[in-house]
């Protein structure tokens, strides 16, 4: 089941930093969840005890025999994947060096907060860090691979749809496919995060994929003809089925079956893992030569840092959600958001900001960034065919009067 309250590491060589962030904790009601270091070295000596053990560390910079980025490039070196937030006040280009680091140290730096801290701070951070845990730990148990093979068998396996929505004109400019199981029985919902690493670990991923996608072709004819709209479908793969050197074939195939073709599908693919092997780049290439849309998933989860996306030949580029929670306050948020904005500007590539949740996020995206789409829930949850093609109908009907107007 999922750990409610995560547990933290604070590092700091200062003891009054130390107090003032376990009286920050314990009003925020996570009293027995904080271990406290007064130097890096401790710290890391109790990362690797247990590598999994700590879901968030706070640290300083400035510590004598070994500093905060220090301790950055070792944790990567143990494979810690928890989130990293630093305690110190930094100068935009000193976020923006530090965050590159940490994704080449693979390690996932997700804010700092200034002194003196506050409390808001701290729990606007948390917030962040527990959207980022919803990539790397698992909510829920997961279903066992025998309950993944029944719901194959089964044909329970359905594609849910989300829209990404251009923030100045209000039009939906794509529709991203989700796996969702669904029961036969009782229609019960279970979400990707308790079937996808299975799906992965025993090598069943690829029946899902294709499956899936054949079904959402086979929906998005039928979507257009009921909106009389243009839209894109957007399709999730994992980096382990680019290692497969077949798979853009067997997509085409799929599309010459539903007569669509690679310009109507953007294919997703998630930052989490960095691409490496040279199957993975040949099949991205390849993909992209055959004219599907690429899209960079989840970017600020993963390692690849920004020089990275002008060397691979994507086309849109989705900024994770835990970057865009709470970004018109988060100022590393922003530094880092806005080079990202610069960068694709620069490389003519679409930009989506993913988690969208509050008009003040969407209110300062629209500012900082012209032609920008965005998906959330502020918008959209995700949604099963008929209940989206309500939702579209209605959102497309508004979207004109607003125009007219």
């Amino acid at each position: 089941m999922s750990k409610m309250v995560p547990n933290i590491l604070v590092v700091d060589d200062s003891k009054a930093i130390l107090i003032v962030m376990e009286a920050i904790l314990n009003e925020l009601g996570m009293s027995e969840t904080i271990t406290t270091c007064l130097s890096a070295t401790e710290a890391l000596n109790k990362v690797k005890a247990d590598i999994n053990y700590f879901d968030v560390i706070f640290t300083d910079l400035n510590m004598p025999e070994m500093d905060g980025m220090e301790l950055m490039r070792h944790l990567g070196a143990l494979n810690y994947h928890g989130a990293i937030i630093i305690i110190s006040e930094m100068a935009h280009k000193v976020i923006n060096l530090a965050a590159n680091l940490a994704k080449q140290h693979n390690t996932h730096l997700i804010g700092n907060i200034t002194k003196p801290i506050q409390l808001s701070q701290v729990g606007t951070l948390l917030t962040k860090a527990a959207q980022f845990h919803c990539h790397t730990l698992i909510k829920e148990s997961a279903i066992s691979k025998e309950e993944l093979i029944s719901a194959l068998n089964n044909d329970e396996i359905v594609p849910f749809y989300q829209p990404k929505v251009n923030a100045y004109s209000n039009k939906i400019e794509s529709v991203e496919v989700l796996a969702r199981i669904v029961s036969n029985k009782d229609g019960r919902v279970i979400s990707p995060d308790r079937f996808i690493n299975v799906a992965e670990q025993h090598n069943l991923i690829n029946q899902i994929s294709f499956s899936l996608f054949e079904k959402a072709t086979s929906d998005f004819n039928s979507m257009k003809v009921q909106l009389c709209h243009c839209f894109k479908l957007a399709f999730n793969l994992s980096s382990i089925q680019l290692d497969d050197l077949d798979c853009p074939n067997k997509l085409l195939l799929i599309l010459a079956n539903n007569k669509l073709t690679p310009s109507d599908i953007i294919i997703e693919i998630t930052e989490q893992h960095a691409l490496s092997s040279l199957a993975q780049l040949e099949t991205l290439n390849r993909l992209r030569m055959h004219g599907f849309g690429l899209s960079l998933d989840d970017f600020g989860v993963g390692f690849t840092n920004m020089n990275q996306l002008k060397n691979l030949p994507f086309t849109e580029i989705k900024i994770d959600r835990s970057l865009i929670s709470h970004i018109d306050t988060d100022l590393f948020s922003q530094v880092v958001v806005t080079s990202l904005i610069n960068i694709t500007s620069e490389e003519h590539l679409d930009l989506v900001a993913e988690g969208v949740e509050r008009p003040e996020e969407l209110i300062y995206l629209k500012h900082h960034r012209k032609n920008l789409a965005v998906q959330g829930f502020l918008f959209s949850h995700p949604k099963p065919k008929n209940e989206f093609v309500r939702w579209a109908k209605n959102w497309i009907k508004t979207a004109n009067s607003l125009i007219k107007k």
